[in-house]
């Protein structure tokens, strides 16, 4: 991050975020901002959803163009470049441009793997050790690291290197990696698998920003392989939250934008190159799909917390 030079004063933050049905989600997300904004006070930060709360997107950006910005670094408040932050967002950042012809603005990257998002994860694992009365070691216990799950296969992948990198970096007896939802190995499948191999513990992260009907849906189920089987240890570690290291990140992605190093990982763009099983996706348009639930607040007629195969949108 030092070796970045400083945000010119004459931008302005736009922080994206997917949205939640979640009240405590939604809250975690606004304080993140609100936490961006302490580190700037002088700059104007705005923050809006693509669905499920208000304010969206585009009223974040309209709202800095009617302070009188025409400089606008939007970043993506998601932890991996998917569907959202390949295609929804910037979306919605071209339809902004177009409404606004002379106004600057400029789209940057995910989290991804950074050194600190690392550290925060290990930070999480070790509080779940903390909070444990056993005094297990790790060669005895198995790290099950859980993603949200995408249509994405680049961004499903960096879920299990992110795995890989905290097995070997902390010495865990085994790793696993499995998803919430959309792709494979789900979570409850992979911890019956995970429970043959003997290990004495297991401890579950979750690798989410933030709480939502996700990460509860994933506690739930360890609740229920707890009390299904006492003699297994099952931990809880927290999921990455605003942790101040996050902030480091999220400033150093904003930093980036201005001088073009806001680099994503296109070599293994599903949507850029022909991956295999995902050869006729190449091309496909960059269109929004979240029309239908943009600033609908609390709504409970659909659910959403899953990724969109990007073909839905070829039609």
């Amino acid at each position: 991050m030092e070796d970045i030079e400083a945000l010119p004063d004459d931008y302005a933050v736009c922080i994206a975020g997917h949205g939640s049905r979640d009240k405590d989600g939604i809250k975690e997300f606004l304080t993140l901002s609100s936490k961006f904004k302490e580190r700037e006070p002088q700059r104007i930060v705005e923050c809006g959803f693509l669905e499920f709360a208000k304010p969206t997107i585009d009223e974040a950006i309209t709202k800095c163009v009617q302070d009188g910005i025409n400089n606008i670094v939007v970043i993506p408040g998601v932890l991996m470049a998917a569907g959202h932050a390949k295609n929804d967002m910037p979306s919605e950042v071209i339809a902004m441009s177009r409404k606004h012809p002379s106004l600057n603005i400029k789209y940057g990257r995910a989290l991804d793997i950074h050194p600190k998002v690392l550290k925060v994860c290990s930070d999480r694992i070790e509080t779940a050790e903390k909070n444990s009365k056993l005094n297990t070691a790790r060669k005895d216990t198995l790290l099950m690291t859980v993603g949200r799950g995408s249509s994405d296969p680049d961004a499903n992948s960096n879920v299990a290197k992110v795995s890989r990198m905290l097995w070997e970096g902390m010495g865990f007896g085994w790793a696993e990696t499995s998803f919430i939802g959309v792709t494979q190995p789900l979570l409850q499948d992979a911890l019956e698998r995970s429970m043959k191999m003997g290990f004495k513990r297991i401890i579950i992260f979750p690798y989410f920003l933030f709480t939502g009907i996700l990460v509860k849906r994933i506690f739930s189920v360890i609740d229920e392989f707890q009390e299904k089987f006492p003699n297994i240890e099952f931990l809880k570690a927290p999921y990455l939250n605003y942790d101040e290291l996050i902030i480091d990140v999220f400033m150093e992605r904003a930093r980036e934008v201005p001088f073009g190093l806001q680099n994503m990982n296109c070599q293994m763009c599903k949507y850029r190159e022909q991956v295999v099983g995902f050869e006729h996706e190449v091309g496909a348009p960059q269109a929004g799909h979240h029309h239908h639930v943009r600033g609908i607040e609390g709504h409970h007629g659909l659910d959403h917390d899953h990724d969109h195969p990007h073909s839905d949108h070829k039609k």
